[in-house]
């Protein structure tokens, strides 16, 4: 125990979620029973100088321990609760321009494939992106990922993915090495040159050009040390790239030392599922039209199931069968798939989503947008939990219940009133209003 030189202190908390409390890297109903999140009543939490999480305990306890210690800051959470800081699996933010008139043309009957088919979608995303310069595009990935962090989030997976060419996708992955270097903010980053097929070629030219320059000039990069890349995704679907060329573009990342991680069986049933399982990958996104086969390969390999609320809910799909996949032990995480085609920065509103629409439980989905999110992007070690040794990212909100997250769709404008990021309050709302 320290006694001097301790960053924060978090007092007198009428509940600490610490989701789970002996080193789980997942939680799962993998035994049939219901996922059981630990909570901790009347409780404070004691994070270190470097910000650390050193103790969680009941307040009384805590306050003998450390009578002695200093800390840099102390919140009174008196009536309130504190929860791990939220965990976004899955968030396309960096690109130049809007598609608002594509919702328009959405509400209209117009599909994601019609819209892409005709040049729109991620096409019409990567012609702004590749024209707009680094500086403008950290600007706006910098205002998206705050307004994630006041909404709870403070670990983020970040992709690239709309320049389809090597000086953009590059330009991308620096962007956000410089926000990894200087937000308050974690950042999982992800290589997806893949995302789309570039206008004016075939699958194969694409796949042949990925392979055979991206991810060389990448690989290239990242011994250097200027670029650190944690993950490689894959757009496989239908008129996008097929189960081969998925294949071996996944398994080159992987052999780079990557975390297989990528979009699949969105739109069709493309037995991506399967394929993550085979690959080893750390998760698959998406997974509307998952098989039962899919699942079940899923659950057997460890492969997290991250699934997308809010992509389901504007493109109008199928929800994902989260029951299914919970039913069977399949680890699943919860992403917001921010993007210009699904514009929500907000886990809260992700969560309630889930619960509503996909039918999953509160427990479930906090679990999902905590420490099984942290497990899909390979750091459920260090983030998704109140434990010690963990970062100490957390957030403190201003209800009696930790159900007030979810429960109030929209509400966690008024609700949040701390976010930590090891350690430090990145954002301090002195505008919640009583319940």
């Amino acid at each position: 125990m320290s006694t001097a030189g301790l960053k924060l202190l978090v007092k007198n908390a009428r509940q600490v979620l610490v989701i789970c409390d002996e080193g789980e890297k997942y939680l799962t109903r993998a035994n049939g029973d219901d996922i059981d999140i630990r909570v901790v009543p009347n409780a404070s939490v004691v994070v270190d100088s470097d910000g650390l999480i050193e103790a969680v305990g009941p307040a009384e306890a805590i306050e003998s321990e450390y009578s002695c210690a200093s800390f840099d800051r102390v919140i009174d959470a008196t009536g309130m609760c504190v929860l791990p800081g939220l965990v976004d699996a899955h968030t396309h933010p960096i690109w130049a321009g809007d598609r608002v008139h594509e919702f328009a043309m959405k509400l209209g009957g117009a599909t994601y494939m019609d819209l892409h088919r005709a040049g729109g979608g991620i096409h019409f995303t990567v012609e702004r992106t590749r024209a707009a310069g680094a500086r403008d595009l950290l600007a706006s990935l910098s205002g998206r990922l705050e307004r994630m962090r006041r909404a709870g989030t403070t670990l983020a997976e970040v992709k690239s993915g709309y320049g389809l060419d090597l000086p953009t996708e590059m330009k991308m992955l620096e962007v956000v090495e410089e926000a990894r270097r200087t937000l308050p903010i974690g950042i999982s980053s992800t290589y997806c040159g893949a995302h789309a097929v570039p206008k004016g070629k075939s699958v194969e030219e694409a796949t042949a050009d990925i392979l055979q320059v991206q991810l060389s000039a990448l690989k290239e990069r990242m011994a250097t040390g200027e670029l650190r890349v944690d993950n490689i995704d894959v757009f496989c679907e239908e008129g996008v790239f097929d189960v081969p060329s998925t294949r071996a573009i996944l398994q080159a990342g992987k052999d780079m030392g990557l975390n297989v991680n990528f979009h699949g069986d969105e739109l069709h049933p493309m037995n991506a599922a399967q394929l993550g399982a085979e690959l080893g990958a750390l998760a698959v996104s998406h997974l509307e039209e998952v098989t039962d086969e899919g699942i079940a390969a899923m659950a057997r390999a460890k492969t997290a199931a991250i699934l997308l609320p809010t992509t389901a809910y504007i493109l109008r799909l199928a929800q994902p069968r989260a029951r299914a996949m919970l039913d069977a032990g399949v680890i699943v995480a919860l992403g917001s798939d921010f993007n210009p085609n699904a514009y929500c920065c907000s886990m809260p509103i992700v969560m309630h989503l889930a619960c509503v629409n996909m039918r999953m439980s509160m427990p479930e989905a906090l679990a999902a947008a905590t420490i099984n999110a942290a497990y899909a992007l390979g750091r459920s070690h260090t983030h998704g939990s109140l434990e010690a040794g963990k970062h100490g990212d957390l957030l403190v909100i201003a209800a009696p219940r930790w159900e007030h997250l979810i429960y109030q769709l929209g509400g966690h404008q008024e609700l949040i009133r701390y976010v930590v990021v090891k350690g430090d309050v990145v954002y301090d709302n002195d505008r919640t209003l009583a319940l």
